[in-house]
């Protein structure tokens, strides 16, 4: 299912995967910054989501959506996702995780707490830009008080954060594109999704 959802900065768009049967939770996941939703970490954990019980939502944003390349600023990048949500949230009532790659994940930690997210999947997670390492956005991966997944590539020149308290880190073979390994990211993300939120109750 696709459709348009007015947000402060113009219309996003939402494509809608739902589970087999009943649904545990929603996860919605944004695209990098000069990517899209069809990028194909992107579209492998949707499908490993979709099979572990979980409706997903993927966010095109405002920009994208107006045939721009360039982001928008990163308040306009979260009031649109916050709009999202709302959305989401008022057609099902579900535990919400949000996710993303890239510039969408650091999206999803900056607005998980207002969101009320239960859980952060983050794929490719930008550390730093390239070849500039003292430009930290740890800060904001930081941020989640829920439980945090980082899946990154061993040799991205983004960065490679740290495990912490709450945050697992799963490194896999290849760059930021996360294209070298994609059993390895199907294997990651259906585990912490299981480990995690395997409890959730289903919608009824």
């Amino acid at each position: 299912m696709i459709a348009e959802v007015a947000t402060p900065h113009g219309p996003a768009r939402i494509t809608r995967h739902d589970a087999d049967g009943e649904a545990r939770a929603v996860l919605l996941l944004g695209h990098g910054a000069g990517g899209g939703v069809g990028a194909p970490d992107l579209l492998a954990t949707a499908g490993t989501a979709v099979a572990a019980g979980l409706h997903v939502v993927l966010v095109e944003q405002p920009y994208r959506v107006a045939g721009r390349r360039a982001p928008a600023p990163a308040a306009q990048l979260d009031a649109a996702w916050l709009a999202v949500v709302e959305h989401v949230r008022a057609e099902l009532t579900l535990p919400l995780l949000f996710g993303g790659r890239s510039s969408g994940a650091r999206v999803a930690c900056r607005t998980a707490t207002e969101g009320g997210a239960v859980g952060v999947l983050c794929l490719a997670f930008p550390v730093h830009p390239p070849g500039r390492p003292e430009k930290d956005r740890l800060p904001e991966l930081a941020a989640p008080t829920v439980p945090v997944l980082v899946v990154q590539g061993r040799t991205d020149p983004f960065g490679r954060p740290e495990p912490a308290p709450g945050r697992e880190v799963v490194l896999l073979r290849g760059d930021h594109s996360l294209k070298s390994d994609t059993p390895g990211l199907r294997a990651a993300v259906a585990d912490w999704l299981t480990s995690h939120f395997g409890a959730l109750t289903p919608a009824r």
